[in-house]
């Protein structure tokens, strides 16, 4: 994985509409000592900001998600229900909000210590290893205290997204999933035909 060359910050210095779909395909990275966890970005959702009910930036700025009000290319992880982590990537320029939450991945590499970090044996359904949010963070060790606010574009980072020059997937694009403010705005993008999408894969 190490000739994969990391995303460059202007690639999220945008509207996460745009972001959302070109993340697909990219690769997830996280390096725990001598070991790599890869993943291939199957299902995004874009969140607009202040102008988006659905967004945690809706609110105003915050403790809690002050990274999306900082620059692009920043993770912001939060925690929900009590029970699991999201991972998201800040989009827009300094001081304006927006972000991508990453719905899930298709396990590359390391399969086998993400099958230990999600305390489950690993002859268990590989297509729910890391489809679903909380499923996926857990399964690249991800919290809120160890991630929240790393440099996703930074290989000297342990976590970071890549391209290995994979040729860009077929886009679907659905509504929202999992939220009930704004649930019908189109911004949820998956692999058309990928096993490993979470939740429904109609428009």
């Amino acid at each position: 994985m190490d000739h994969m060359r990391a995303l460059r910050r202007t690639f999220y210095d945008r509207d996460p509409r745009l972001v959302g779909p070109e993340l697909l395909g990219k690769v997830l990275i996280r390096r725990q000592g001598r070991k790599t966890l890869a993943a291939r970005i199957v299902e995004v959702e874009a969140y607009l900001g202040a102008d988006d009910p659905a967004a945690h930036a809706s609110i105003g700025k915050t403790a809690r998600n002050a990274v999306l009000f900082g620059p692009p290319g920043y993770a912001y992880v939060y925690f929900i229900y009590g029970n699991h982590y999201c991972l998201n990537v800040s989009c827009l320029p300094d001081g304006t909000p927006g972000g991508i939450l990453f719905r899930a991945l298709e396990p590359l590499e390391g399969i086998s210590e993400m099958y230990n970090l999600r305390g489950i044996e690993e002859h268990a359904d590989l297509r729910k290893l890391t489809s679903g949010p909380g499923r996926l963070a857990a399964a690249f060790g991800i919290t809120r205290e160890s991630d929240n606010g790393k440099d996703l574009t930074s290989l000297r980072s342990d976590l970071y997204i890549a391209d290995d020059g994979t040729p860009p997937p077929r886009v679907m694009v659905t509504k929202r999933i999992g939220i009930t403010k704004a649930a019908d705005m189109p911004l949820r993008y998956i692999v058309a035909g990928n096993r490993f999408v979470s939740g429904r894969t109609t428009a």
